[in-house]
C-alpha cells in the first residue's frame, strides 16, 4: 500500500503558508544592512556597520556572554531538579504523584505577570539579606530562570521515564541494587535523550526569556532579550535586526544539520 503523496494544491497552498510566515523573519535581512541610524529599508548602498557594532560596542557582547552564562546554568539547575523530581515520582510513586506533579506545572498555567511579580518580590526580599542573589544580579535571573523552565524540563523527563520498561527497574532492585544504583546506573541511561532535550529546551526558553527578566533586571543584569527590547523601546537600533540575523542563521545551520543527520543516519 503506497503512502499518501500530497497534490500540486495541497504543495502550493503549504508553500503560500510558509512564505507568508516567513515574510516578517526575511524583511529583517536587508534592515540590517540599512546605513541609516534607525530601523528602515536601504535605499542606497548597504552598510556592515550595525554589524560590526556588534563587535565594537561592548554592550551586546556583554549581554551575550550574559545570556549565555544564565542559560548554561539555569538549564543545568533545571534539568538537574526536574530529573530528582522525576525519578521520585517513578520510582516512588508517592500517593499523591498527581498532585506533585500539577504543583510542579503551576508555573506553566500562571499568567507570565504573576510570576514575574511573584518573583521580583521573592528577590528584592532576598536582597535585604543576600544581596548576591537579589534584584538585578545575574544569580537572580538564573533562579527565576529556573522556576520558568523546570515545569518543561519536568514534562519531557517524565515522557523519557513513561517509554522506560518497568522490570528493568525490578529486576536491578531484585539483584539487590540499592536506590542510587538503580537510579544511576539502570533508568538514567535509558533516558539519556530525554535529559539532553529537556537541558536543550530549557536552554532555549532562558535564552529568549523577557517577560520575567523585564521585572528582576535594571541596570546591573542586562541579557541579551532585555537589551534588544530596550534598542527598540529607547533608540530602534537598527542593530537589533543584525543580530536577530546572526539568530536566524544560527537556528537556520542548526535545524538543517539535524536534518541532514537523521537523513544520513536513516540510510545507514
Amino acid at each position: 500500500m503506497s503512502g499518501y503523496r500530497p497534490g500540486p494544491v495541497a504543495l502550493l497552498a503549504a508553500l503560500a503558508v510558509a512564505v507568508f510566515l516567513l515574510m516578517p523573519l526575511l524583511a529583517v535581512v536587508p534592515v540590517s544592512f540599512t546605513p541609516a541610524r534607525m530601523l528602515s529599508m536601504p535605499t542606497g548602498a548597504l552598510s556592515l556597520r550595525h554589524y560590526r557594532s556588534l563587535v565594537e560596542d561592548p554592550r551586546w557582547l556583554a549581554s551575550i556572554l550574559l545570556s549565555l552564562r544564565v542559560g548554561i546554568v539555569s538549564s543545568t539547575l533545571a534539568t538537574l531538579l526536574a530529573l530528582a523530581f522525576g525519578l521520585g515520582i517513578w520510582m516512588f510513586r508517592p500517593r499523591f504523584a498527581a498532585a506533585l506533579v500539577g504543583f510542579v506545572l503551576l508555573p506553566m498555567i500562571v499568567p507570565p505577570v504573576v510570576s514575574a511579580i511573584t518573583i521580583y518580590f521573592l528577590l528584592t526580599s532576598l536582597s535585604g539579606f543576600a544581596g548576591a542573589i537579589g534584584y538585578d544580579t545575574w544569580p537572580g535571573v538564573v533562579l527565576a530562570h529556573v522556576v520558568v523552565t523546570v515545569p518543561f524540563a519536568v514534562v519531557l523527563i517524565l515522557v523519557a521515564l513513561s517509554q522506560v520498561d518497568r522490570r528493568i527497574d525490578l529486576a536491578a532492585r531484585g539483584l539487590g541494587a540499592s536506590t542510587w544504583e538503580r537510579a544511576t546506573k539502570v533508568i538514567i541511561p535509558n533516558i539519556r535523550f530525554g535529559i539532553a532535550t529537556a537541558w536543550l529546551l530549557s536552554f532555549v526558553l532562558s535564552w529568549e526569556e523577557i517577560g520575567v527578566t523585564l521585572f528582576i533586571t535594571s541596570v546591573n543584569a542586562i541579557t541579551l532579550p532585555r537589551l534588544m527590547w530596550m534598542g527598540l523601546r529607547d533608540n530602534i537600533d537598527p542593530a537589533i535586526a543584525a543580530i536577530s540575523v546572526i539568530l536566524i542563521l544560527i537556528t537556520v545551520t542548526v535545524l538543517t544539520a539535524r536534518i541532514v543527520y537523521r537523513r544520513a543516519r536513516g540510510r545507514t
